[in-house]
């Protein structure tokens, strides 16, 4: 209440059709002593304030400084010198003309030719605190300013760009050079969001949420849409590729190939187990006599329980694909979200269908086992019989020590089964370990290179006698980790007896076992049970026991190669038949007629509350766009453009402290609380060529009101009207003089409407 300050602001807008277009920010000027109710730091909390607007590069600053002032002590200046060095935002203006002293005047500074700035000063003469006691109203006041610069002969010359009118006239010359300079990226921009939202846009042009044949359309399309995007994510499309992740058709296709055959292979692999089993066998059918010859019940045997275990992989290869097929159908209708009950009705409906194929596509799987069970067929032409076991058995003998060397091979033989960057996680840094090799598997060897270029070999490994393990992941590690080892006992890499090697998801490690796999190296199963009892029960093996279990094995694993092919080719092709081209047809002939009966259409095509607000926004938002973009063009053959003006030396405002150059209005230092007597109020002719200045290009400032320029009608402004634009409103007697305003909290100002920050004055324009 006593001239402290306040960061509250105070908005004042003014409408009128006499004034710009602009916002004026009236701030305080810096007060040096604290005075009243102001706290010791005042001069700080003003400065910050003023700073905060002046730094706006949208902003032109009005440096404004008495007359009878030094100029070269000018707050004002130094401000805008400190965010403004090229000075392209600064204007002077000249305040107080008529209080100098007689015989002084300020000619030079106007002419900008002592203390120059960028686009130089601009003289106004505001009215008297007698004349606003006297109710002296503005357009008497802008009359009585443009007499004294006619008459007075230091200024007639310059009369044309002296006073409120020029001032005016300068800043919306100034609005009209920002709009020109922004209009470009600004249409730009608003051309990319037309083009952005147009395709959305056109579905709802011709929207109507009641009619029924719309309801009806978009349903149509809706399922048509969702079986394309179904059929295209089995199948395959060359559209919309997703290369983040697999999904769909590619995920099942890993399962059929990879996923599949892995499990059959580490179901049955467990040498010890099989013979041990087939010796009990081999020793219970004989019973209490000795046998002379190999029974082969005990190959039927060991035959059929071997395919039973086929049951548990190719059911869980069912369940896998199932759940792919159940998180494509989610993904299919994602596009549905904008109609919550559709979404949710044609989930469940194809969710439900899919689990009721699950049971027959499993009861035909097994029934698949069944069949290979209930008949073995010895006289398969792939089958070795018992006259040729002993004979392969020496063959594979001979293989495992000869023919997997990998390097007396030629290329031809040396296929690349698989390729891919992995971390060997067991060998330290200093060693060349836990970096990451490119690794190329082929069906005799596992090599790796220093990258993908292959050109720098660091080692090969051959895959003789080598089974791979899991191991457990470290838990300060993300990595997924597996083993090589070597089944005799030997080191696999130098010295280390085993090479573990690190992927990045679980899904990686189980393709390279896949892979591996596919090159003949098997997943190791150790026996956890302690065999113990199992040794002591296990009869002594002699010679003639050994020859039948060898025999037995080896037709066993020749039977089992023929039923797992038979059963890798014949279990996908069920799963596809019975479950995938199913649900597919489902899709196509059966869900809309499911969709009609389950619930009332109008409730199924109920929007949601998100998709009305968002359509309403969109239609908003493409015709606001469009009338922006016809407005641009409008102003942008409408405006004119003037080049900013030269630099000049201001050098003279940052040493102006420490020594401050001549000033034409250091001679005297009148008190406000007497003005000095005006000068005489004749007019002198004023040339009809001006002297030089920065705006000697301006044309004249008629004495009667021009035509009204093309400026929208409402606005707020710092000062009032003038004779530039007509009649102008009647301003109210003002009491004593009051403190310094408060600056505006209002949000910084939009890129076609400049700011004008006038600073360490309280009055600009009356």
């Amino acid at each position: 209440m006593n001239k402290g300050i306040s960061s509250i602001p105070i908005n004042l807008r003014v409408y009128s059709p006499h004034v710009l277009n602009l916002t004026l920010i009236d701030l305080p000027g810096i007060t040096k002593v604290p005075v009243g109710d102001q706290p010791p730091d005042i001069e700080y909390q003003i400065r910050e304030m003023i700073m905060q607007f002046i730094t706006r590069e949208n902003c032109l600053i009005l440096a404004v400084t008495p007359a009878n002032t030094d100029l070269a002590n000018s707050d004002a200046l130094k401000l805008a010198k400190e965010v403004d060095p090229q000075g392209l935002r600064t204007i002077g203006v000249i305040t107080k003309l008529d209080l100098m002293d007689e015989g002084t005047d300020a000619r030079d500074v106007l002419e900008n030719k002592l203390l120059p700035l960028r686009r130089g000063y601009v003289g106004v003469v505001n009215r008297s605190q007698k004349d606003i006691d006297g109710k002296k109203d503005i357009k008497a006041a802008m009359l009585a300013e443009r007499k004294f610069f006619l008459s007075h002969p230091a200024y007639r010359h310059i009369a044309d760009r002296m006073g409120t009118p020029h001032l005016q006239k300068v800043l919306n010359q100034q609005l009209t050079n920002h709009i020109r300079d922004t209009l470009p990226n600004f249409r730009n921009k608003l051309q990319g969001q037309l083009l952005s939202i147009e395709h959305e846009v056109e579905g709802y042009k011709n929207f109507k949420p009641e009619d029924p044949t719309r309801k009806t359309k978009a349903l149509l399309q809706m399922v048509q849409q969702f079986a394309v995007d179904f059929e295209k994510r089995i199948e395959g499309s060359g559209d919309q590729v997703d290369t983040l992740e697999l999904s769909g058709g590619a995920k099942i296709n890993r399962i059929f190939h990879e996923r599949f055959p892995f499990e059959i292979v580490k179901m049955e692999f467990n040498e010890k187990e099989l013979r041990r089993e087939i010796s009990y066998a081999i020793k219970n059918i004989h019973g209490i006599r000795t046998g002379l010859f190999t029974p082969d019940m005990a190959f039927e045997a060991i035959v059929k329980k071997q395919i039973v275990k086929l049951k548990g992989p190719s059911l869980k290869s069912v369940d896998l694909v199932i759940q792919e097929l159940i998180n494509t159908v989610k993904k299919c209708t994602k596009k549905l979200a904008n109609f919550p009950r559709l979404c949710e009705e044609t989930e469940r409906i194809v969710a439900n269908h899919i689990r009721e194929r699950e049971g027959k596509t499993k009861d035909q799987v097994l029934l698949l086992i069944d069949i290979q069970v209930s008949y073995i067929n010895t006289n398969h032409e792939d089958f070795i019989g018992f006259a040729n076991a002993q004979q392969r058995s020496s063959q594979v003998h001979k293989k495992n020590t000869i023919g997997n060397q990998g390097t007396n091979l030629p290329p031809s033989r040396q296929i690349v089964i698989r390729k891919g960057w992995l971390t060997i996680s067991n060998i330290g840094i200093m060693k060349g370990g836990s970096k990451g090799y490119w690794f190329v598997l082929t069906a005799e060897s596992l090599s790796w290179y220093k990258d993908d270029e292959e050109k720098e070999k660091k080692y090969m490994l051959p895959l003789d006698n080598l089974k791979v393990r899991d191991v457990e992941k470290s838990f300060m590690s993300s990595k997924h980790i597996f083993a090589l080892f070597n089944t005799e006992q030997r080191n696999v890499y130098k010295d280390y007896r085993f090479l573990e090697l690190a992927c990045d998801s679980q899904e990686d490690v189980d393709s390279w076992k896949a892979s591996l796999l596919r090159a003949g190296v098997y997943p190791d199963k150790s026996l956890t049970e302690n065999d113990e009892n199992g040794q002591a029960e296990n009869f002594s093996m002699d010679p003639q026991l050994e020859r039948q279990v060898e025999t037995i094995r080896n037709l066993v694993d020749s039977y089992m190669s023929i039923i797992n092919k038979c059963i890798r080719d014949l279990i996908p092709k069920t799963i596809m038949h019975l479950m995938i081209n199913n649900v597919k047809d489902f899709i196509n002939s059966e869900l809309l007629a499911q969709l009609y009966s389950s619930e009332d259409q109008n409730t199924l095509m109920e929007e949601s509350a998100e998709q009305a607000q968002r359509r309403d926004e969109m239609l908003r938002m493409y015709q606001a766009l469009k009338e922006a973009l016809v407005i641009i063009g409008d102003i942008n053959t409408a405006t004119t453009f003037t080049p900013a003006p030269p630099p000049v030396d201001d050098s003279w405002i940052q040493h102006s402290r420490r020594s401050p150059p001549p000033s034409p209005t250091t001679q005297r230092r009148p008190t406000l609380s007497a003005p000095l007597p005006r000068p005489a109020s004749g007019r002198g002719p004023a040339p009809a060529i001006p002297s030089p200045g920065p705006h000697s290009g301006a044309p004249p400032v008629p004495f009667r009101p021009g035509p009204l320029p093309p400026f929208p009608s409402s606005s707020s402004s710092g000062g009032g009207s003038s004779d530039w634009f007509g009649a102008p409103p009647q301003v109210p007697s003002r009491p004593t003089r009051a403190p310094p305003s408060v600056p505006s909290r209002r949000p910084p100002p939009s890129p076609t409407r400049p700011t004008i920050i006038r600073p360490l004055e309280s009055s600009l324009l009356d």
